[in-house]
């Protein structure tokens, strides 16, 4: 690894509000600033559930919303759904359902997923209509901005943000040296 500049920090804590998995008393943190209509955290959609398969109870993974609303058309409104499903107790199941069908996040294919999630569809499609979890997206949208996040997906690896490459391999390793 070449030596860097002082690593950006992640400048709201992580908390209760925060979509998490994995103990809070985890070793390590690994924070992702992600996009749902974003190809790169497509990409990097498997390799962190392959990296949370590995670490196991070592790692809490947090997702934070940072839709890039002028490249990605659909990116706000489906970190809102995920929000709405949230709501309902599903966040998780509605994250990975967006991006396994990154290619289709047109509202109607929100409430699409929402129904075959078992979730109450119409109260999804009433909150996307009404934009109830606007504030909260920005709420993290912002975070990410005040921790020195310009794309996605961005990590956080306890608190610090991470410069380097994620495959599978390198993101287990970084983890595993932060957690000592």
């Amino acid at each position: 690894m070449s030596k860097r500049h002082a690593a950006a920090a992640l400048v709201v804590p992580v908390g209760e509000s925060d979509h998490s998995q994995g103990p809070a008393n985890a070793p390590v943190t690994l924070v992702e600033y992600g996009d749902f209509e974003c190809p790169h955290c497509g990409r990097a959609y498997p390799i962190v559930k392959a990296v949370q398969r590995r670490l196991g109870k070592g790692l809490r993974f947090v997702f934070r919303h940072f839709p890039l609303t002028e490249v990605h058309a659909h990116a706000e409104h489906a970190a809102e759904s995920a929000e709405a499903a949230g709501a309902q107790g599903r966040f998780w199941e509605m994250h990975d359902r967006l991006f396994e069908r990154q290619f289709a996040l047109e509202d109607e294919h929100l409430i699409e997923y929402a129904l075959e999630l078992g979730l109450d569809a119409p109260r999804v499609a009433r909150e996307l209509a009404a934009r109830t979890y606007k504030p909260q997206v920005r709420d993290d949208f912002m975070s990410g901005v005040r921790s020195g996040v310009n794309g996605t997906p961005t990590f956080f690896i306890n608190g610090l943000r991470y410069d380097y490459t994620w495959n599978e391999d390198t993101l287990t390793a970084a983890l595993e040296r932060a957690a000592g």
